[in-house]
């Protein structure tokens, strides 16, 4: 049996090892012909299918135009996608957007900036025209910028109002043995209820009635806006889910018409002014579509210009933790020394700040405080808040000059939260016994193999007193109010960003752009400047290496742990809430 297990894994290796070769000359391959100048023909459109999760910033995929299984799964980059949405309406060749918007995976306010991007298209007189199967009420928002809209005949519209669904897992924690010791500040800081409870509290549902409500009245104004009809009118028929299937949406205008993908080629043939047969039908073959990826690959790399007038955005997308960060990660060491060197850099005037996070470890989001307050005494430096900067990703927006935020962003959730495992009724359950002996009373202290004791559970609530009383002061400081005045807006009470607007948590509403012309009008900047983004993104092979890694150990974990790798996992992420946490209650999900 050990022979057929070392054969296997010699295989296994084998395999792994010609499969890395491989995807290394594909991807030299692939980086060989994207050198290549793309042609953009006349009279084409940019097809732009939302078929992937939208991030701040897309890895580079040496693969995404190639004919290779898996190469089109990935990420789309939200600032890529921005710009080959403007490219586009300046680029004479392209006529129009084909979109297809169908299953879009992002946030309120990253859907707000796709929107204004297509809105400004749609300015040069080009067209758009929206087609999807099947599509969602996050597409839809996306699709009602267009001047034509079409879903298939069989398909589905999804238009029924939001709602915010929490998991708990108290349940399951209890039946592998594992106690969650919590200590919190603020009434609202309920994001350790999933661990602890097995409903929402009273705090928890109404601040996300709240919150949820104002996402939802901006995107009912910006559908009312694109349609001209009457707010009322569009929530009355989401209330009622009157238009659940194409023929009543479009029987209500929400859309133009039912259709099949081809009927909507022929509609773009239209568009273009192709010429028709005698029987009135234009040649599909003729309707010149690019793609997104390929037409970002037309477009001017920032390394083809130079300035030594520069306004650096650092895009801080993810959980926080100490240490170093990846793509998914905000590590505060790593920030900290992207911050640091963009106050050192004589070239930077200005730095944006882009954040996209519900936060993390206090301490982390503390020592990125420090770096921004110290590059603020020498350069602007301007938050730009994505789809949340809460919590922790608050911290760090609250230590800029001017926080920039869109009315559906989700902000505030100032509080901060220690979740203490103990893991003495699993060690019990299997017969595992612990002893120890130390020098003093708190010797052994913190263990996660025994309860902890009144003084220790006293010493854990002043930590994370402390840890509050400092955020709030912070943030009371940097917001120009008393502690009082601040603390009635805290207490870990999440806040849309038209909530925190009223409360004055932001400055001004508004998208990276937005942010960016503050950042440059406060620098003294003209037209001769550029923008660059930070922190570097790892080349392809630093990719495949990592992911090469990361998949191999997830996958021989759920092989040796079966059917209990789901609660491991969940162990493990309980296992990074280490130290006092400044965190959104759960992960946010509108549908």
């Amino acid at each position: 049996m050990k022979f057929l297990r070392n054969v296997l894994a010699t295989l296994l290796g084998l395999v792994i090892f010609f499969g890395l070769i491989v995807l290394i000359f594909a991807g030299i391959a692939s980086s060989a012909a994207s050198d290549q100048e793309v042609e953009i023909a006349n009279n084409s459109v940019l097809k732009i299918e939302l078929d992937q999760p939208i991030v701040e910033r897309a890895k580079e995929d040496p693969f995404g135009t190639l004919p290779l299984p898996g190469a089109n799964t990935g990420t789309i980059g939200l600032l890529g996608l921005k710009e080959a949405i403007l490219e586009a309406k300046a680029n004479d060749n392209i006529k129009g957007i084909y979109l297809d918007a169908g299953f879009t995976l992002a946030g309120f306010a990253t859907l707000e900036e796709i929107r204004n991007a297509l809105l400004d298209f749609k300015e040069s007189g080009k067209f758009i025209v929206a087609y999807s199967e099947i599509m969602t009420e996050k597409a839809y928002y996306l699709a009602s910028v267009a001047d034509q809209i079409y879903i298939h005949p069989q398909g589905d519209l999804e238009f029924n109002g939001f709602a915010v669904t929490t998991t708990f897992v108290k349940e399951t924690l209890e039946k592998i043995g594992v106690e969650p010791q919590v200590f919190k500040v603020g009434d609202f800081k309920s994001a350790v209820e999933p661990f602890t409870r097995n409903s929402m509290s009273d705090s928890s549902r109404l601040q996300t009635q709240a919150y949820l409500e104002n996402i939802y009245g901006v995107y009912l104004e910006g559908v009312s806006e694109s349609l001209g009809k009457p707010v009322s009118e569009i929530r009355a028929l989401a209330d009622s889910m009157k238009a659940r299937t194409p023929a009543l949406a479009k029987s209500y205008g929400l859309i133009t018409d039912t259709a099949y993908y081809d009927m909507v080629v022929q509609k773009l043939g239209e568009a273009l002014e192709l010429e028709a047969d005698d029987e009135g039908n234009i040649d599909p073959e003729e309707v010149e579509f690019i793609s997104l990826k390929k037409y970002q690959k037309s477009l001017k790399s920032e390394a083809d210009d130079y300035s030594r007038n520069r306004v650096a955005v650092i895009v801080a997308e993810g959980n926080i933790l100490p240490g170093e960060g990846d793509d998914n990660v905000i590590g505060g060491e790593t920030f900290a020394k992207e911050i640091r060197k963009a106050r050192l850099d004589d070239n930077i005037k200005a730095i944006v700040l882009r954040i996209n996070s519900g936060g993390g470890s206090a301490l982390a989001s503390d020592v990125m405080w420090r770096e921004l307050q110290l590059a603020k005494k020498v350069k602007p430096v301007i938050a730009s808040v994505s789809d949340v900067a809460a919590s922790g990703g608050y911290y760090m927006a609250m230590a800029c000059d001017t926080i920039v935020a869109h009315p559906n962003s989700i902000t505030g959730s100032i509080g901060v939260f220690i979740l203490f495992p103990n893991f003495n009724p699993l060690l019990d359950k299997i017969g595992i016994r612990t002893e120890a002996v130390g020098t003093g009373e708190f010797s052994s202290f913190p263990s996660v193999s025994e309860s902890l004791t009144e003084a220790e559970k006293d010493i854990i609530q002043n930590l994370a007193d402390r840890t509050y009383e400092d955020f709030v002061s912070k943030a009371a400081q940097a917001r120009g109010m008393s502690f009082d005045e601040l603390e009635a807006v805290a207490s870990g009470r999440v806040w849309s960003g038209k909530e925190a607007m009223d409360r004055d948590l932001i400055d001004v509403f508004g998208g990276l752009e937005e942010a960016i012309e503050i950042a440059r009008t406060q620098a003294g900047l003209e037209d001769d400047y550029q923008v660059r983004y930070y922190p570097r993104q790892k080349t392809f092979l630093e990719q495949i290496m990592s992911e090469l890694d990361q998949s191999a150990s997830a996958y021989l974990m759920e092989r040796e742990l079966g059917m209990a790798y789901p609660y491991v996992k969940k162990l493990k992420e309980v296992q990074q809430l280490q130290g006092v946490q400044a965190r959104l209650p759960f992960d946010i999900e509108i549908h």
